[in-house]
């Protein structure tokens, strides 16, 4: 049972118990208030030498008691417009994620907390992820989250490198899109710090848009397809990497650590009622339990 469909099973609980409080049990409790106070009112009135301040306290105690919402709602309808709230912003608006991996280094690196476009590529529902409107589609370039072909219940995050209908290639460590090298330019070498390694460091562009790609030195990591594939007829494989024809409704993606990324490489293509939607945003860095803020902002 993945996240969101828990908080639609508590929105849904404690929406129904909201409503009962509003429109039966407030009304009874109220009713009865007024018939208690009503008679602690005709009781006190006869009674002599007693402060009115003191009757007063008496009274808004009670009247306290009498309307409180019993325990039960406490934990269940106070909850609701909580809930809700976070229900639409995680479903129609921003999803926050934790990167899990070092896939998309240098861009994203392992415990940086980012925030996801939920409406970019289209308002869908929660749960179903049924589309209710078009809004955008994914572009070359863009930074996507998606729900795993093979295990939907797996968040993956990669970048888009081909769209449909694409024929994409990677050849020799090198993007070919349409047949036709993908522009890159050399970088300064890039350190990783958690595994104390260099790694040869480039400017992609994608459609104008740059972003960094890392490669290790060396050989790298052959390009072979895995024990599954979405769509096996659509690659060929060879000595020199990939080339796959991108059937319609789908998408190839590639993490920026070319050499330590499991992606469409390997498994195939991300079909479009897989997308989660567009990362855009880092908001913190756990470094473990410690916070940090130096790589908070935008990313591309």
């Amino acid at each position: 049972m993945n996240f969101a469909l828990i908080l639609f099973i508590l929105l849904v609980v404690s929406g129904a118990m909201w409503l009962i409080d509003v429109l039966w049990l407030a009304k009874r409790r109220a009713a009865l208030a007024r018939d208690r106070l009503a008679e602690f009112d005709a009781r006190n009135a006869a009674r002599a030498g007693v402060p009115p301040e003191f009757t007063a306290r008496e009274r808004t105690a009670l009247a306290e008691d009498l309307t409180r919402r019993p325990w039960y709602m406490e934990y269940t309808a106070s909850f609701f417009p909580v809930i809700l709230i976070v229900f639409v912003l995680r479903s129609f608006l921003f999803e926050p994620f934790r990167i899990p991996s070092g896939s998309m280094i240098p861009t994203l690196a392992i415990g940086d907390l980012i925030l996801v476009n939920k409406y970019t590529y289209g308002v869908r529902l929660p749960v179903l992820n049924t589309k209710l409107f078009e809004v955008d589609s994914p572009r070359r370039g863009d930074v996507m989250v998606f729900r795993f072909p093979h295990n939907p219940r797996q968040d993956y995050i990669k970048r888009v490198v081909a769209l449909p209908g694409d024929e994409v290639g990677y050849l020799n460590r090198q993007l070919v899109l349409n047949r036709a090298p993908v522009p890159t330019r050399s970088l300064e070498r890039f350190l990783d710090h958690d595994r104390m390694q260099h790694y040869a460091q480039f400017a992609e562009s994608l459609d104008g848009r740059e972003h960094r790609v890392i490669l290790a030195e060396g050989m790298g990591v052959p390009v072979v397809p895995g024990f599954v594939h979405t769509h096996p007829q659509a690659c060929r494989y060879g000595h020199e990497g990939v080339i796959c024809t991108v059937p319609p409704g789908h998408y190839f993606v590639m993490g920026d650590n070319r050499d330590n990324s499991e992606d469409s490489r390997y498994w195939g293509f991300v079909p479009e009622e897989n997308i989660v939607g567009r990362a855009f945003f880092i908001w913190l860095t756990l470094d473990g339990w410690i916070p940090s803020f130096e790589r908070v902002g935008r990313f591309h």
